[in-house]
């Protein structure tokens, strides 16, 4: 599986921004799917994982009521819909795939190239 995110900006804080993951492989709807996020100086962190069929999903708990993740299995592509964006969300986000449902992003085993995301004051 090979994923590409893209959607990162700069943007306010109160201000929304989705993101998107695209997949390239026809089994895409086997793999659970988690976006990440790393700040500077700090560890990577979940952001938002969702299972293979789109029916489970999981938030860190700075992004519950926030963010949204969603997917489209019929075009191979994962979202995330940021809301009420705050400077602390400042980060480089990833979307990663694993065969199994996990929020340990050590456990995944493919990786997008990360998009940037900047929350203004």
């Amino acid at each position: 599986v090979q994923l590409q995110a893209c959607g990162g900006g700069l943007v306010q804080a109160g201000e929304s921004l989705r993101l998107s993951c695209a997949a390239s492989g026809r089994t895409f709807s086997i793999y659970t799917v988690g976006w990440f996020r790393q700040a500077q100086g700090k560890e990577r962190e979940l952001v938002a994982v969702i299972s293979g069929g789109g029916g489970v999903t999981d938030y860190g708990d700075a992004m519950k009521g926030r963010f949204t993740i969603s997917r489209d299995n019929a075009k191979n592509t994962v979202d995330l819909q940021m809301n009420s964006l705050k400077p602390e969300d400042t980060a480089v986000y990833y979307c990663a795939a694993a065969r199994f449902y996990d929020r340990i992003w050590s456990r995944y085993d493919y990786w997008g190239q990360g998009t940037q995301v900047t929350v203004s004051s």
